[in-house]
């Protein structure tokens, strides 16, 4: 057995050793074989730097970016509606000559969402000049985030999100795990998941009218003001009655969300969260 003091003068041994290389790195080592071999001088493996295209180029992708790419993705390439934040994309970063950038923008990602766009080898060079460029400028920002990564939303409890969902939320007075919510995790993901749960914009109100006859008109809430109530039927008719004649009720599932947010705890909040991601 290595005694301790066998195995510290070996360390020290071969500690000094390699001090003495660093110091002088073309000295003559000699390898087991007994052979002295020269070695070369270490190479440094500094990573480059971000690339720099011209700004005309640049400009160019910004405008075809703005006309093709900026709804889904945001106007500075940050992420939007429906398209992840490119700055932060590992496709982007592993990107070099826009061969990864270039596939996607030619054959598109149907499975995403993403269609197909027919553009010019030049149109598709300055695309990824604009990309790369936004890339580079998110990555040189003071605390590095831009946004919430999906795995941030993920630390809650998914049983207590289904209790909740179920009980005290009252969620499943309205909504359904295996109806309307059926695969909503892979409709929405991270931070987009969240802002459905919490306030769903485009959510449309219902109104049922009861007419002077007892008769009842149900659709889709039109318009409301203090004088006039409308909706529109489930044949797409617009139907308005005086607000004076009529009795409605609007059931607005958006208004229902808002009231909640001032009753959510922190801890509601993730394990709905975690509760939702699990609806695939």
């Amino acid at each position: 057995m290595v005694s301790f003091c066998s195995k510290f003068c070996l360390a020290m041994l071969v500690s000094g050793f390699s001090f003495a290389v660093a110091q002088n790195p073309n000295a003559a080592t000699q390898n087991p074989n007994g052979m002295v071999q020269t070695p070369s001088v270490t190479r440094q493996n500094a990573k480059p730097g971000p690339r720099v295209f011209p700004p005309a180029m640049v400009e160019n992708g910004k405008s075809l970016f703005g006309q093709n790419c900026a709804f889904c993705h945001g106007r500075d390439a940050g992420g939007g509606e429906t398209g992840p934040d490119l700055t932060t994309s590992k496709l982007v970063a592993s990107d070099v000559n826009g061969e990864n950038i270039g596939a996607v923008v030619r054959n598109g990602r149907p499975d995403k969402g993403m269609p197909r766009f027919n553009l010019p080898d030049d149109q598709i060079a300055a695309l990824v000049a604009f990309i790369h460029t936004q890339a580079a400028a998110a990555a040189s920002q003071n605390g590095k985030r831009r946004g919430v990564d999906v795995s941030d939303l993920q630390t809650g409890s998914a049983e207590a999100g289904r209790e909740y969902f179920n009980g005290a939320g009252r969620c499943a007075t309205c909504h359904s795990a295996t109806g309307d919510l059926a695969g909503i995790a892979r409709r929405y993901q991270g931070l987009r998941l969240e802002e459905r749960m919490l306030y769903p914009r485009n959510a449309q109100a219902k109104l049922k009218v009861t007419l002077p006859t007892g008769e009842t008109v149900s659709g889709t809430l039109a318009y409301v003001d203090e004088f006039t109530v409308a909706l529109r039927d489930s044949s797409g008719q617009y139907r308005s009655w005086p607000t004076s004649e009529v009795r409605y009720a609007v059931d607005a599932p958006a208004r229902e969300h808002a009231e909640l947010l001032g009753k959510y705890t922190d801890t509601d909040i993730h394990n709905l969260m975690a509760y939702l991601q699990t609806l695939r």
